[in-house]
């Protein structure tokens, strides 16, 4: 699914990060892009027969630099999401590919204001399903602990000291697994990431359900 020359041409664009380089590389990187991006739509193929995606956005190698301090022009990976099929299925999967970096990811990254507070208050009344997800071998094993950025107290509304408040305070519900260049290199790589996706449906599941009810369990759909 990835060749070692695709790990190498990162390596070379993170080395030379400039636009006269990619300019006489680019004919190489548009071969390699294209690869990449076929392999992301066999994993749709794969992934579609278990579950329902709609969405399968490809990453542009260009950075936008506007606001950032770093001015490097462009990416060293590629990267792929993959969205399900709203309003009943919710979360997002996401493979990233960087040499020394890469990783299988998914989750809830950006959730809107309504949705953040809907996971919240459920969690406020009840996390006994979600420590349960979290807490299964399976998961600790592939993926070790929800991840996601947080604040540093309770939100508007919640009780610092509830008993689910490290839950209640996450602004980001994410959950990932790294791969080393061997691994993505590796014949059954492909399959590994299905396996991965395929580890997430009982956090996802789970999230769109608790998403497309109200606090009362009454289908809002």
């Amino acid at each position: 699914m990835v060749s070692k020359a695709t790990l190498d041409f990162l390596i070379q664009l993170r080395n030379n990060n400039n636009r006269e380089w990619f300019a006489d590389n680019k004919k190489e990187f548009q071969k390699l892009e294209k690869d990449f991006k076929a392999s992301a739509q066999e994993l749709v193929t794969e992934l579609s027969k278990s579950d329902s995606i709609d969405k399968i956005q490809m990453f542009r190698i260009y950075r936008d630099v506007r606001f950032s301090k770093d001015k490097s022009p462009y990416k060293t990976n590629f990267g792929v999401a993959l969205g399900r099929t709203k309003p009943m299925l919710r979360g997002g999967y996401y493979l990233h590919i960087e040499p020394g970096g890469s990783f299988v990811g998914g989750g809830f990254w950006e959730p809107n204001a309504e949705d953040l507070n809907r996971i919240r208050k459920e969690f406020e009344m009840d996390d006994t399903e979600i420590r349960k997800i979290i807490s299964d071998k399976n998961f600790v094993k592939i993926f070790g602990t929800l991840q996601g950025d947080e604040l540093k107290t309770a939100p508007k509304g919640f009780d610092k000291e509830h008993p689910a408040i490290d839950l209640i305070r996450k602004k980001q519900y994410l959950i990932s697994r790294k791969f080393t260049d061997k691994e993505v290199m590796d014949k059954n790589f492909k399959e590994e990431v299905l396996n991965t996706f395929l580890a997430m449906r009982p956090f996802f599941d789970y999230m769109s359900e608790v998403l497309g009810t109200n606090l009362n369990g009454e289908s809002i759909y």
